[in-house]
């Protein structure tokens, strides 16, 4: 660990950490060529970046399916996108911190008859004190990472077999908190004091590092893979906290955060525009290409969490 830690230092640079700082005062690329009739597949749509995300792509045409926790919140998105935009808007219920419901949900999309021109991984908790889930797993870890890989995973031959097919996991410049790397020898924070910024900043990187092999996995196939920090925007995340920390975000953070609507309009481009049609493995501040923190570029440990990841889920990866 110290040995990639001193890599890591040698690697950082501060011009990467302006260009950073510039780019969040940036505003998203604006893409209106339309996605009638395509099928995108957003996670957590019921609620702030997924929401405005779900109603931008049924405003351009497109059909939904969104992967939601809360049922009576799925069908009243429903309702509204099918009224408001005459689009197909289904829903499927899963607890993306369960690795049940997350193998359920993602085998049920590798069934579906229509193909998916779109998969948005949105989803995402943020936690002040460490939790663990019903498989024994820590949540953030489990939410934004295992999650959007296992839906990855079990999609990929479903999405190679489509071809021209896009994945966007919305990510974040908060992989930057992980600065000294993954610890791959405690994934579970359960040998250090857990930290919400580290812990989140883990995932996020955990998400990058697997962004890495993805990409090499959809090479020839016509499918790209894209992860995107969705800006500083205004989100109901961190609401499983106590009252406390809900009470400084609500009258301190939020009233700095602009709309989620920024980030709606960057993911469209990022999931339509033709410019990107052969662009994959990158990371994005909104619509502006970045170079994530070495620690997220890190081939080695990618494949090492790779192998790991495989272990945790129980997932076979066929050989030829």
């Amino acid at each position: 660990m110290r040995k990639k830690t001193v890599q890591y230092i040698r690697e950082y640079r501060w011009s990467n950490v302006f260009a950073m700082i510039r780019n969040n005062l940036r505003d998203p690329k604006i893409c209106t060529d339309t996605f009638k009739g395509k099928l995108v597949v957003i996670t957590g749509a019921t609620s702030g970046i997924g929401y405005f995300t779900a109603r931008k792509y049924a405003s351009m045409g497109a059909n939904l399916l969104c992967i939601n926790r809360n049922l009576q919140k799925s069908e009243n998105l429903r309702q509204e996108i099918e009224g408001e935009f005459g689009v197909k808007c289904d829903y499927k219920i899963a607890d993306l911190s369960s690795l049940q419901d997350i193998f359920r949900v993602s085998n049920e999309l590798a069934q579906l008859e229509l193909p998916i021109d779109l998969l948005i991984h949105n989803a995402g908790v943020y936690l002040t004190k460490r939790e663990l889930t019903i498989d024994g797993l820590e949540k953030v870890f489990a939410v934004h990472y295992l999650s959007s890989f296992i839906m990855n995973f079990l999609l990929m031959d479903k999405l190679k077999t489509k071809g021209n097919a896009r994945i966007i996991m919305v990510g974040s410049e908060g992989h930057r908190f992980a600065a000294w790397g993954l610890r791959l020898d405690d994934l579970n924070w359960e040998n250090r004091k857990y930290s919400g910024l580290k812990s989140y900043g883990s995932a996020k990187t955990a998400q990058l590092l697997s962004m890495i092999v993805f990409n090499e996995r959809f090479k020839n196939t016509g499918v790209a893979i894209n992860t995107m920090h969705p800006g500083a925007v205004k989100t109901e995340t961190g609401q499983e906290n106590g009252p406390l920390y809900r009470w400084f975000k609500r009258n301190f953070f939020d009233k700095t955060l602009k709309s989620p609507e920024i980030s709606a309009e960057a993911l469209y481009y990022l999931g339509v525009s033709k410019e990107l049609e052969h662009v994959s493995g990158k990371f994005y501040n909104l619509t502006t290409q970045e170079e994530p923190a070495p620690p997220a570029l890190d081939r080695e440990v990618a494949y090492e969490l790779w192998e790991q990841t495989l272990k945790i889920t129980g997932l076979k990866e066929e050989h030829s």
